[in-house]
């Protein structure tokens, strides 16, 4: 019988190996990644600073503590160059050696990419991306070692405003610039993103909105100059760019295993390929992509099961996001693509709460702005169908 094999060391990789662990001693386990695959909680990156976390502290276990720990043979920095699907063989390459690894069933757990701006200039190339700890070092470093700490954002979703809270709290001079005209444009209705912008102004964050970046340039003292699209200019030490991620869907692509925004998976997380699945970032199931921490670790259990072979349908109950800004306490649980929402409010002195209803005056999704608001978190979840239920 040749080993269960899982592409990627994230937080979706680790948790089927762990969540399979429970299940099943025995069967040879084979993580493969292309990178030192320490073990480390991805979200952890954006509110380290706060606290008062250093780089190297991050990290839960190293490979050999968690091969050990899951009883699980670990291939760091090897490339997967290809997928036979038919043979069920992957092609290997390690520092240059290539070599073929035979699978029983093969997990794809290959997360997602930042999206990367076209920018011009000289500085373009030192503007950094945080999407692994190594990236998070790099950027550290510089932040460590810039005396004014003035840190331009490019991207006001989700990790920008983390990313700015964090910064702007350890007294660092944060800017950041999106074309959208609001922060959260995505996920809040205006007039909450509105309030959750002055709350994030009142502690100094600066936003640039409805412009973009369009040339990052050196200056003296290693200074970068960042020049809008709308004429004015601003001085920054470190340049981050948090636009967003897109499902990483080459590998999938060149073994024929159907993609869309991520790598299709039915309800068990079946791509259309037979005995691989996808977990994660990477993973669009029954057309809803969700790069979460719940999602995974629904995925993770599901899947645990039928590898162990009981086959199991992931199940998405409901599930609010808790956006990393202490300075505007925020959870959202978004609203299903394709729904049409009227938003109803109740506003508290220190925040509100929107609901979003249907048009069968269902409750299908809401934001919480503020710690009154926060309080109805549990309540509010209850009443919101599941995202993807369970069939019979």
């Amino acid at each position: 019988m040749h080993p269960i094999v899982i592409i990627g060391s994230g937080m979706a990789g680790y948790t089927v190996a762990r969540e399979f662990r429970k299940l099943n001693a025995e069967q040879e386990l084979v993580m493969i990644c292309a990178d030192d695959a320490a073990n480390y909680a991805k979200p952890t990156l954006s509110n380290a600073l706060a606290g008062n976390k250093a780089p190297a502290q991050i990290a839960l276990g190293d490979a050999a503590k968690m091969a050990s720990q899951l009883n699980m043979r670990i291939e760091t920095h090897t490339w997967v160059k290809a997928i036979d699907a038919e043979a069920h063989v992957l092609e290997l390459e390690k520092e240059g050696v290539s070599s073929q690894q035979p699978y029983s069933k093969l997990v794809l757990a290959v997360g997602a990419n930042p999206v990367r701006l076209a920018i011009a200039g000289d500085g373009s190339d030192d503007i950094h991306v945080v999407n692994n700890l190594s990236d998070y070092t790099a950027f550290r470093q510089q932040l460590e070692q810039r005396q004014d700490k003035r840190v331009v954002i490019l991207g006001a979703g989700l990790i920008g405003c983390e990313f700015a809270n964090d910064l702007q709290q350890t007294g660092h001079q944060v800017t950041v610039i999106d074309l959208a005209p609001q922060p959260l444009g995505r996920l809040l209705p205006d007039y909450v993103a509105s309030a959750f912008k002055q709350n994030l102004e009142e502690t100094g964050i600066h936003f640039v909105l409805g412009t973009t970046v369009e040339k990052v340039s050196k200056i003296k003292n290693d200074d970068y100059l960042v020049t809008i699209t709308s004429g004015q200019s601003l001085i920054a030490d470190v340049v981050l760019s948090a636009i967003g991620l897109q499902p990483n869907i080459a590998l999938a692509k060149t073994a024929g295993i159907e993609t869309s925004r991520g790598v299709l998976t039915n309800a068990q997380l079946e791509t259309s390929q037979a005995d691989i699945y996808a977990v994660g970032d990477c993973a669009e199931v029954n057309g809803i992509l969700l790069p979460y921490v719940m999602p995974i670790m629904q995925q993770a259990r599901a899947l645990a099961k039928t590898l162990n072979g009981e086959t199991t349908q992931v199940h998405y109950p409901a599930m609010p996001v808790a956006v990393k800004t202490p300075a505007a306490p925020l959870t959202v649980l978004p609203a299903p693509l394709g729904v049409d929402v009227n938003w109803h409010t109740e506003e508290f002195d220190d925040g509100m709460i929107a609901r979003a209803y249907d048009q069968t005056d269902t409750l299908r999704g809401f934001v919480l702005l503020g710690a009154t608001a926060a309080k109805q978190r549990l309540s509010l979840t209850k009443l919101v169908p599941d995202l993807l239920p369970v069939s019979e």
